[in-house]
């Protein structure tokens, strides 16, 4: 028998793919031919599939092996969705709000609820990036403010060829008023803060009834995949990217810019824009960095493809790079600001141009001089926040 190759590695991959065989695909939902999902671990192997035990983060999340970060729903790693309880509050004045909860910065309701812990969550209550909300005696929320108008219809035209981005026009598929903010304060149980991302308003459960998928998305956000008020359930589309190596799951909701809406499939969300950028895991910064590339390799075929001209002319995932995340690093947080990324001329020209998966490879790039801000300026923050609560780990 042939010496077990990357022992650790082919658990975790043992217990993805058990995960995934008993999962069903999604009507209407198309999985990406590019997937970051690890190889079957029987390749290569004198053993089959089933000789290989469960993963060491069946033992502790900490380890290496797949891992659902966001417990409060149910996946499928087939179709690229999880399917998540749908809640129902209510305006001021009784105008229906239909939302999700992810994160929050209240550790034991994280626990109880199967929502990401994310302490950095306080530090975002500035100017209005936090809207306020009072619980009801009956467990509903009642808003203070902050609507989403889900009618416009997305609209992405690519740039002239060969360069997709910036696309020549941009319409997000749905956009927050000045006060509307995924971020919610509940002012009478504690003055914690959840992420609580609005998929529908103003709609009554009837008009949401798309448990079979191929939703109006005049009435939904984007994301979402099917919707089903009478069980009380929602299930939103995932995006596929990576965080420190590992390949990870994540929702994308809200973005502080129309381009970043649009490119993300979220609710463009003014309100974001006070989020302080550019301090990562300095004092009092509510923010983690994700690293977006503009000129990566291109081709669905390609194992190298990435970047946001593979994203708009292949119709797949930008394969972002996260920063920390919880069971990685102590410094996760949904809001995550934006750094835009391109491979210099002179890069692409000695064959430097391939996938990045991890942010100190990136930064060991830019220092180097390989990857740039757009159009050659410094590597950075350029001032964008997007709400992508992360959702599972595969190693």
């Amino acid at each position: 028998m042939r010496p077990k190759i990357s022992f650790i590695l082919v658990l975790a991959a043992m217990l993805l793919l058990s995960t995934a065989s008993f999962a069903q695909k999604m009507p209407g939902v198309a999985v990406e031919s590019d997937s970051v999902a690890p190889a079957p671990p029987s390749i290569g192997a004198d053993v089959p599939l089933t000789y290989f035990g469960p993963a060491p983060s069946t033992v502790q999340r900490e380890l290496v092996g797949p891992y659902q970060l966001l417990r409060s729903g149910t996946i499928n790693l087939t179709a690229g969705t999880i399917t998540m309880p749908l809640y129902q509050g209510q305006m001021k004045d009784g105008r229906k709000v239909w939302y999700i909860l992810t994160d929050t910065d209240d550790k034991g309701n994280a626990d109880a609820l199967g929502l990401n812990y994310a302490a950095k969550l306080t530090y975002a209550d500035v100017g209005k990036a936090v809207r306020t909300a009072t619980l009801e005696k009956n467990a509903t929320l009642t808003f203070d403010s902050g609507t989403v108008d889900f009618k416009p219809m997305h609209n992405l035209v690519p740039g002239a060829a060969p360069n997709a981005f910036p696309p020549k026009n941009v319409t997000p598929g749905s956009v927050g008023d000045a006060d509307y903010s995924p971020l919610v304060k509940i002012v009478n149980a504690g003055g914690h803060i959840y992420n609580a991302p609005m998929i529908a308003f103003n709609v009554d459960a009837k008009q949401l009834m798309f448990p079979n998928g191929e939703p109006d998305y005049s009435v939904v956000e984007d994301k979402v995949v099917a919707i089903d008020p009478k069980n009380m359930t929602v299930t939103m589309k995932l995006t596929q990217g990576f965080s420190f190596a590992k390949p990870v799951l994540y929702l994308s909701t809200e973005a502080s810019d129309p381009l970043a809406a649009t490119l993300e499939g979220a609710t463009y969300t003014p309100a974001l824009k006070d989020i302080p950028v550019g301090r990562d895991d300095s004092a009092f910064s509510p923010i983690e960095r994700i690293f977006v590339f503009i000129n990566g390799p291109m081709g669905k075929d390609n194992p190298q493809r990435q970047g946001l001209d593979s994203a708009i002319v292949d119709g797949e995932s930008p394969l972002n790079v996260l920063g920390g995340i919880p069971s990685v690093a102590t410094d996760y947080s949904p809001l995550w600001d934006m750094n835009l990324g391109m491979w210099t001329n002179e890069s692409i020209s000695k064959g430097y141009r391939s996938r990045m998966i991890e942010e100190f490879q990136i930064l060991g790039m830019a220092q180097k001089g390989w990857i740039t801000g757009p159009a050659g300026g410094p590597f950075g923050s350029i001032g964008i926040v997007v709400n992508c609560p992360i959702v599972y780990r595969f190693l």
